[in-house]
């Protein structure tokens, strides 16, 4: 009977000893792991900080250069719009000097335009006659549009300047003057189609600078 007692003691004292192991192994594998979380855990706060330090860095970066060249592009448009602004006025001058050479000759065209259709035309057909008149007229516009088209001014064209309205301006004049009832003179005919011309030239001049 106390060998029994004996061995049942012996039993319940080994289990006690087996579990107790256990338990600490265990706790120390539990106490293992926590440590290896905040140690993962510590190391992903640094790499998040890190990124964001970076990218802090990188932003400002781009901030500080853009900020850069957008000071040197507004540097650029001062010193862009002075010179503009000083060779506006050249360029204006030689648009003048050119322009004036081609309605010059345009006058000069017109003046012929008169004495030919009082010489060659039917003039008391006078549908016939403004037909005429007008074609001759179109004619030199456009050959005239065709040269300034060879320079720019703003970005366009010279030819854009101009207007189809001055052909029936220039075609009344013509038409006053060969229906004039004081007869024919060539400098009445010249005073009076050189006038029209100076208006179309300062409405040249006008649309430089208002388009």
């Amino acid at each position: 009977m106390s060998t029994e007692v004996v061995n049942a003691a012996l039993q319940t004292s080994k289990g006690i000893s087996d579990f107790g192991m256990m338990a600490i192994t265990a706790g120390f594998f539990l106490v293992l792991s926590a440590l290896l979380m905040v140690a993962c855990f510590r190391w992903f706060m640094n790499m998040v900080n890190q990124l964001m330090t970076s990218q802090k860095e990188i932003n400002q970066d781009y901030k500080d250069t853009m900020r850069q060249l957008l000071e040197e592009t507004r540097a650029q448009n001062e010193r862009l719009n002075v010179l503009s602004e000083s060779l506006m006025p050249e360029t204006q001058l030689r648009i003048k000097t050119l322009s004036n050479v081609f309605f010059d000759l345009s006058v000069e065209k017109v003046c012929r335009i008169i004495k030919k259709v009082r010489e060659e035309n039917h003039i008391s057909d006078k549908e016939a006659t403004a037909r005429k008149i007008r074609t001759l007229l179109t004619n030199i516009h456009e050959d005239r549009n065709s040269k300034l088209d060879c320079f720019s001014y703003r970005g366009n064209r010279l030819s854009e300047y101009t207007e189809r309205k001055w052909i029936e301006q220039v075609a009344k004049a013509v038409e006053a003057e060969i229906y004039n009832e004081n007869g024919a003179n060539n400098g009445r005919a010249y005073t009076n189609v050189e006038s029209v011309y100076a208006n179309i030239r300062l409405e040249f001049y006008h649309n430089l600078n208002e388009r």
